[in-house]
């Protein structure tokens, strides 16, 4: 299965809102919520869509998984350098696509996306009592920060050193 990678555009919304909310009602069914749906819902996302900051994983066409890529985080990562980090955030697969290789393919191409634009690091961040999700981020090579208390959410920070 050929996964290519490519650019929401503003007229793609709908269909990130579709993923990012098929991942959290299944997050939901499984008793461990992750987003509500008002942050996934159309109008909390568009702007961040038209700002370019959404990428879309196809798989034959079709819609497959989603990834946020940011050059700036200032509410989870206030304490390290904007300029030689890139930040991944709402990683989200549908699950018609489970099972790995689609994360795997957007963390790798977020890794050489970050490596492109100049960044040592790609950090992210996901909640400190989800010990499958830490897993999958370690195996990937991500090396564990630190935990950081953000608003309601505690949070454990990963972060990969791009090696140029």
């Amino acid at each position: 299965m050929h996964i290519s990678i490519r650019q929401a555009s503003i007229q793609d919304t709908v269909i990130v809102s579709d993923v990012l909310r098929e991942a959290a009602v299944w997050l939901q069914q499984l008793g461990i919520p992750l987003w509500h749906d008002s942050e996934v819902a159309m109008e909390s996302i568009s702007q961040d869509v038209a700002n370019g900051l959404f990428f879309l994983a196809e798989a034959a066409g079709e819609p497959a998984g989603t990834i946020k890529f940011q050059l700036e985080d200032l509410l989870f990562w206030p304490d390290v350098s904007q300029e030689e980090s890139a930040f991944v955030h709402r990683l989200a697969i549908r699950r018609h696509y489970s099972g790995g290789k689609v994360s795997l393919v957007l963390l790798n191409w977020a890794v050489e996306y970050a490596k492109m634009l100049g960044r040592r690091y790609l950090r992210l961040d996901c909640d400190a009592a989800r010990p499958r999700l830490r897993a999958v981020y370690e195996n990937f090579g991500f090396r564990h920060h630190s935990d950081r208390q953000v608003g309601a959410f505690y949070v454990s920070r990963y972060e990969y050193e791009i090696l140029t």
